[in-house]
């Protein structure tokens, strides 16, 4: 029966990669395989499952994240960030491209919102790329690229999940992430910094626009408020003020305020935000409540020791464990949505890592980097789907997909260099656990 899990599994993914929806595609193969092997008195365990995820305080957080993230997106907070930072970073060669890697991460730490901030970018950025005559890949592929930051930089959707998933704490997953976010930061930067230099006209320089005094002012009135809320949102995890679901009700708060001092707190707006939450909310527990009942099929059917048995008799140990994890997270990847990867693939191999002794922390760390990769690795990246739907007409598909790569190497390295030196990952937790006595 365990080998039938295996071809159950298998039987998922190719109908995913057909384009059946996820979760009902999840449910209805659990279904099949479950009550032909199992009996439907297996699925007597399920109600009590969905309601754990129903109930799972940690899991709250996903919504309140969700609309501080649109409220923000809505706030018009970006494209000031976009104008100053433009300003700001003018005269370097790149510094335009350097310019949308800032404020990339900037918008991954207040928003997250891949999808809203790729396509913000695409809209009021690519244009001005182009039109100071960067080459039309290396525009394409900063702009995919700074628009799936949110993915790593904390406060992540995907980071709060896996630590869901994982049982690992949230807030030190968060604190976890900071200095590999900032690592791929600095590393795009630096890449782009290199191909200004070594070929200049790709990435001309842009002249400053506002004087010193009045640029000054613009940076402040524009990097101020994103940076409180960050400092609020995170602040108060690291230093143990609140919980993950706590500091993200004032994100929530926050994101309103903000949007008020822009005047953009209107009636409609927040219906908009309301709504898009909703369905994004909707979206991640539906998927994870058809996965629940996968996940209870498979392990009943004894997939999981098939697979523990296989992972653990890989040549190399825990390191070939880890490689062998990592190249298939990046495979699936090309394929797969980043969700569909953590509720089916990650439960399978968590356990595995506990049982081999891997810490689970830097663990769930290497795996939310290397997912980052799916948005960005060709033919189904939905940061490239987004960007090409705001992107002028001239903008073709090829040109983004040659655009990533670079960037997808650029995240390979910075996940290889996470792999050489764990300590990169472990040292700021382990700084606010000391901090606060632990």
């Amino acid at each position: 029966m365990e080998y039938w899990a295996i071809v159950m599994f298998a039987v998922a993914v190719v109908l995913l990669l057909i384009g059946f929806p996820v979760a009902f595609t999840l449910g209805a193969v659990a279904m099949g395989f479950g009550g032909y092997f199992l009996g439907w008195q297996e699925f007597q365990l399920l109600p009590m499952r969905v309601w754990g995820v129903m109930t799972n305080f940690t899991l709250l957080a996903v919504p309140l994240f969700v609309y501080m993230g649109v409220m923000l997106e809505r706030s018009g907070l970006a494209e000031e960030l976009l104008e100053t930072m433009g300003q700001l970073f003018g005269r370097i060669r790149g510094g335009l491209a350097v310019s949308i890697v800032a404020v990339g991460a900037l918008l991954a730490a207040t928003t997250g919102v891949v999808g809203a901030t790729v396509v913000t970018m695409g809209i009021i950025a690519l244009p001005a790329m182009l039109k100071r005559g960067y080459d039309v890949r290396l525009a394409s592929g900063t702009i995919a690229a700074s628009g799936t930051l949110g993915q790593i930089i904390p406060p992540s959707i995907i980071l709060i999940l896996l630590g869901d998933v994982m049982g690992v704490p949230v807030g030190e997953l968060f604190a976890a992430a900071v200095v590999p976010g900032l690592l791929l930061v600095g590393a795009f930067m630096i890449y782009i910094l290199v191909i200004a230099f070594m070929r200049p006209r790709l990435a001309p320089s842009v002249a400053r626009a506002a004087d010193g005094a009045g640029l000054g002012r613009k940076v402040v009135k524009s990097l101020v408020p994103p940076l409180v809320l960050v400092i609020a949102v995170l602040g108060s995890i690291f230093f143990g003020i609140a919980s993950p679901t706590e500091s993200a009700a004032v994100g929530a708060l926050g994101a309103m305020i903000l949007a008020a001092l822009h005047k953009r707190l209107s009636l409609l707006n927040l219906r908009q935000a309301a709504q898009q939450t909703a369905r994004l909310t909707s979206m991640v527990f539906l998927i994870l409540i058809g996965a629940t009942a996968f996940g209870l099929v498979f392990r009943s059917m004894g997939g999981d020791f098939v697979v523990e048995d296989f992972m653990t008799t890989l040549p190399g140990g825990e390191w070939g464990f880890i490689a062998v994890s990592m190249l298939v997270i990046f495979v699936l990847g090309f394929f797969l949505d980043f969700l569909e990867i953590c509720f089916i693939v990650v439960p399978i191999l968590a356990p595995i890592a506990e049982l081999m002794g891997i810490d689970l922390l830097w663990f769930a760390v290497l795996i939310a980097m290397n997912l980052q990769t799916s948005f960005l690795t060709p033919p189904f990246g939905f940061s490239l789907f987004y960007l090409k739907a705001a992107a002028p007409p001239e903008v073709r598909i090829q040109h983004i997909y040659r655009g990533v790569i670079p960037f997808v190497l650029i995240q390979i390295a910075v996940l290889a260099v996470l792999l050489l030196f764990p300590e990169s990952v472990r040292w700021l937790p382990d700084l606010m656990n000391q901090l606060q006595g632990y």
